[in-house]
């Protein structure tokens, strides 16, 4: 059945919904067989520890960069009413709120996907900065911390259009777009090789990385079809605002037309949670301390603040933001690489939580796994 009959049949709203739910739930089951996750492959980096993390982060970034070219090359998508690249945008916001949501992260011992990811496996240390993380979001967004966000971005903008696109501000056109992609999906195969990275952890990102382009077609597609009054937005996967959204909706909206983030979040948390039962690793997990909470609590407040701020999160910038070239999302990626990286040296490396774990993470499945 063609995109325009599922159109016809079940409306733009339910349609959106729907692809957000399958599109989420294949980003979840993925996320958590591959261990996919920007903090361990920023400290990895950083400790010069190779343990497969930062060849995961590497594939999915990748693919998502190379898939999403691809298509605007093929002219099977057109991205350039999306907001990230078509609406003003502000650097000051991309770089301070980059920073933020970075120490957020190493103190969250995750990214706000990641904390869904490990919440549907049962660790409620995930579940409450993942609820912190949301509330902080919408008090960004519409509530008292708003103003303080508008603020920081009106300090330094840019316009939307050329201005915010990296392919033409730096010359490099679809071409060169590609072949930068190519370089990093290369160096990602030497490192997987070297590092003997299980199936599960390249596959598996390569499969985050094409949800990520399945996420701007699919919108992309579903905005150039529909005939309803107010187009789809054209949009990829993010976690900030699509948690605040949900979380408004539980509390005040429930009758608000569904929308891609609406199915986006139950999705990830689903796919997650069907791959941990079916690889038994569903396990409760608490907090070992009141200080490991006041952590936690603390980097989630910070993701929630940076990552709207920044207009994106681990994944709404760090993957869909760079790959269709937006500056905003450039800059605020190296924020979070840089500010991550400081963090880790100067807090987890000083030995203040000498008897936790490094990365506080799974490592990813060894090939028996994949079977």
């Amino acid at each position: 059945m063609s995109l325009e009959a599922l159109l016809d049949r079940f409306g733009q709203a339910p349609l959106l919904a729907a692809g957000g739910l399958l599109i989420g739930f294949v980003f979840g089951f993925f996320a958590q067989r591959s261990r996919f996750c920007l903090r361990s492959a920023v400290i990895e980096f950083a400790r010069g520890m190779p343990g497969g993390k930062l060849t995961v982060w590497l594939f999915a970034f990748a693919i998502a960069l190379l898939a999403t070219q691809s298509l605007i090359a093929l002219g099977a998508m057109d991205v350039s009413t999306a907001r990230q690249l078509a609406a003003r945008g502000s650097l000051s916001g991309a770089a301070i709120g980059g920073a933020l949501f970075g120490i957020g992260m190493i103190l969250a011992r995750g990214c706000s996907s990641r904390l869904l990811v490990l919440a549907a496996q049962g660790n409620l240390r995930s579940v409450l900065s993942g609820l912190v993380f949301a509330v902080t979001a919408q008090a960004a967004w519409q509530g008292a911390l708003a103003p303080w966000r508008e603020s920081i971005s009106s300090w330094w903008t840019v316009e939307g259009g050329a201005a915010r696109d990296l392919t033409v501000l730096t010359g490099l056109g679809r071409g060169g777009a590609l072949l930068f992609g190519a370089v990093w999906l290369v160096a990602a195969i030497v490192w997987a090789r070297r590092q003997k990275v299980a199936p599960w952890g390249w596959a598996g990102a390569s499969a985050v990385g094409l949800a990520i382009a399945s996420a701007w077609w699919f919108t992309a597609s579903v905005a150039a079809t529909s005939m309803e009054a107010g187009l789809a937005p054209i949009q990829a996967l993010s976690f900030t605002g699509p948690s605040a959204e949900v979380l408004s909706r539980v509390l005040f909206a429930p009758d608000r037309p569904p929308t891609f983030d609406f199915g986006l979040v139950p999705g990830v948390f689903l796919g997650a949670f069907v791959a941990a039962a079916l690889f038994r690793e569903l396990k409760l997990e608490g907090f070992s301390g009141g200080a490991s909470m006041r952590r936690y609590l603390i980097g989630a407040v910070l993701m929630g603040f940076g990552g709207m701020t920044a207009g994106g999160c681990a994944v709404g910038a760090g993957l869909s933001g760079a790959a269709v070239f937006t500056i905003t999302s450039w800059i605020t990626l190296s924020a979070m690489w840089a500010a991550a990286a400081l963090t880790d040296r100067f807090i987890d490396q000083r030995g203040l939580e000498a008897a936790q774990p490094n990365l506080g993470d799974q490592p990813v499945p060894r090939s028996r796994a994949f079977t």
